[in-house]
């Protein structure tokens, strides 16, 4: 029986904050937590379809490469990437045309038939700035982003010949045949953003498109035997993806992970 004074003491101590949680429960009432802020180290991957007069000379590309953002209280979003094209489909029709054999190989300096490699090298390095857009208040860092990027971007034809063997493509001569472009570009990223509460596990996944204003920047291509100095549209979309690694900080200003 005397212990029954203090359970009732107890009681009465902690009703107030369970009629409260109770409240929170029933109406909806939470603590609305702000969107973190902090730096962002981000790792990306592209699956690009080429169009206009990039769809001329390429086939089906990837890009990779990183990224650094810092984002703001407020979801906005700036900073700076760089991305490495590559892909294996080339589709320039005369390419390498006065250099092959009727078999389609090409004869080294002692006679004998080899195959060359050629593939599609490129980068593109420029400047970011976007916003998400939050769906649910009880994730503020989460939404759909909207990013816009803008910078430079350089494509060319990579011929590889392993030994050197084939001298019509040794040293300066491959300046006639790799169709060296470059230009300014345009970039529009739509995607959902996703921040795990821990950090633990962040993402973002969306649609991209790539417009770019570019030349080709050889004095002569040997396989057409004229200058190509007309100006380009280049496009690339598809689908884009990448890992976050967030360095935000806690309102103790402990930097968390």
């Amino acid at each position: 029986m005397k212990r029954f004074p203090l359970l009732v003491l107890i009681a009465l101590l902690l009703l107030p904050g369970l009629r409260v949680k109770a409240q929170d429960d029933l109406f909806g009432h939470q603590e609305k937590k702000p969107p973190r802020k902090g730096w962002l180290i981000t790792f990306n991957s592209n699956f690009d379809i080429p169009a206009a007069d990039m769809a001329k000379d390429f086939g089906l590309s990837a890009r990779v490469g990183p990224s650094v953002y810092y984002k703001t209280q407020n979801n906005w979003m700036f900073g700076a990437k760089v991305d490495f094209i590559f892909g294996n489909d080339i589709r320039v029709d005369s390419f390498l045309s006065n250099v092959k054999d009727r078999y389609g190989t090409f004869l080294t300096g002692t006679g004998t038939r080899i195959g060359v490699g050629t593939y599609e090298r490129g980068y593109m390095i420029g400047l970011e700035a976007g916003k998400i857009l939050v769906l649910k208040q009880r994730r503020p860092d989460n939404g759909i982003l909207f990013l816009t990027s803008g910078g430079f971007i350089q494509h060319k034809i990579t011929i590889y010949d392993a030994g050197l063997q084939v001298p019509q493509l040794i040293g300066d001569y491959l300046k006639g045949y790799d169709r060296l472009t470059n230009g300014l570009f345009l970039e529009e990223y739509v995607a959902y953003v996703y921040f795990s509460k821990r950090g633990l596990f962040n993402f973002h996944v969306g649609l991209d498109f790539m417009c770019a204003s570019t030349q080709d920047r050889r004095d002569y291509l040997f396989d057409v035997m004229r200058t190509d100095n007309a100006q380009r549209i280049d496009i690339l979309f598809g689908l884009r993806g990448g890992i976050y690694i967030p360095i935000f900080k806690r309102k103790s200003e402990e930097v968390f992970y």
